[in-house]
């Protein structure tokens, strides 16, 4: 009867696993173009901050800019799509290129600046006078990005065929007298077919 129960139990333990769904995983190149939705990716934000931060970069705002390196925060870039866009992924993606380029500065966010506050005020009390950092040192942004990021969809009758159009718009404004040094425009198209599917 005990060998009985353990063949039972090792029958159902196969049929388990041989139902269970199988799955393959490889690596690839994190800079490879991966489009499985066709909704916005990864590929999609490295391309456009890739894009405009080489435009804003190169443009004429910065050649006449006064200072030598003007401070930059970013601000809010909204998502107007129906789409869960993660845009934290979009914004690093431009403060790496913009700190890199060693053109401009760029300060934290309020959430980052909340903490650094918090441990320069703590090291007031617990640091040694000479290894504390400064009170009232922080460096003011002379301009903050800001934009947003939209999507519309064509699709033919059946629902086989789709147009994805994203459009994003960054425009960067000077802090103290709200003026717009740069506005940066980038579109992305992407024509979709699938099975008769909502879209």
């Amino acid at each position: 009867m005990m060998r009985f129960a353990i063949v039972v139990s090792l029958l159902v333990g196969f049929m388990v696993i041989g139902c269970a769904p199988s799955q393959e995983v490889n690596r690839v190149e994190t800079d490879s173009q991966t489009d499985l939705s066709g909704k916005w990716n990864d590929t999609d934000a490295r391309m456009v901050a890739q894009d405009m931060t080489s435009d804003l970069l190169s443009a004429a705002w910065l050649q006449n800019e006064q200072k030598d390196r003007p401070v930059m925060i970013v601000g809010n870039i909204r998502n107007n799509t129906t789409e869960h866009i993660q845009t934290n992924i979009f914004i690093k993606e431009i403060e790496r290129a913009v700190v890199n380029s060693q053109q401009i500065q760029i300060v934290a966010d309020p959430e980052q600046r909340e903490q650094i506050r918090a441990e320069r005020t703590d090291q007031q009390q617990h640091a040694s006078y000479e290894s504390a950092s400064a009170l009232a040192k922080e460096l003011g942004a002379d301009y903050m990005l800001v934009g947003n990021i939209d999507a519309n969809v064509d699709k033919n009758l059946d629902g086989t065929k789709a147009a994805k159009f994203y459009t994003v718009n960054l425009e960067l404004i000077n802090v103290e007298n709200n003026t717009k040094a740069w506005l940066g425009n980038k579109k992305i198209k992407k024509m979709i077919e699938r099975n008769k599917v909502k879209w």
